[in-house]
């Protein structure tokens, strides 16, 4: 045992004498901040036509704040916001994995700017037990009433705890010409 000892001892002092002093000087990033858990309001999180109006709801408004915190409240932890984006350069579709901290990191100046209002024309859910999945098809507007200049579907996964609804994860692609809405995800006639 003591040969076992001396060895790791050995070995973690010569990592260290090995790594760079310039490596060693550099302090270490702070870990991130991830602000305590918020409770839900209770009608939020009811149901999964609850959670789901109210995420699309916290989203939506005129230029200005919006409500991160009721936001917050309506992700298990662990939630993922997935964006598929095409690549500018290589033409590729590509996707982005975020956190409710990173989308609203990304999110917030633009809507503090911008007017925005996301609302659902269609949705197809699928249930098994404590699991949800939505297929929600959305619109996107700068103010409310007018066209709408973004269209695409939210594939968003939802997870009864036996007491609330949580969002476990959005994963999202944006209509375009080559990737035009299908029928069966579009409000029936």
């Amino acid at each position: 045992m003591r040969r076992i000892i001396a060895f790791v001892m050995a070995f973690l002092i010569a990592a260290t004498i090995a790594v760079p002093s310039s490596a060693q000087e550099k302090p270490a990033a702070p870990p991130a901040q991830t602000p305590a858990p918020v409770a839900a309001k209770p009608e939020d999180v009811s149901s999964p036509d609850a959670i789901l109006a109210a995420l699309y709801d916290v989203i939506s408004g005129p230029a200005g704040k919006r409500d991160w915190d009721r936001f917050r409240s309506l992700f298990a932890p662990g939630a993922r916001m997935i964006p598929t984006r095409r690549d500018a350069q290589s033409g590729e579709i590509r996707s982005v994995m975020l956190d409710p901290e990173g989308y609203i990191t990304r999110s917030a100046p633009f809507l503090e700017k911008e007017g925005f209002f996301e609302k659902e024309i269609a949705r197809r859910t699928e249930r098994f037990g404590n699991i949800l999945h939505a297929f929600s098809t959305y619109e996107s507007r700068h103010a409310a009433g007018e066209k709408p200049f973004a269209r695409g579907i939210n594939s968003i996964q939802l997870l009864f705890d036996g007491k609330r609804w949580w969002v476990v994860t959005i994963y999202w692609q944006g209509e375009s010409p080559d990737n035009p809405l299908p029928k069966q995800y579009l409000p029936a006639p």
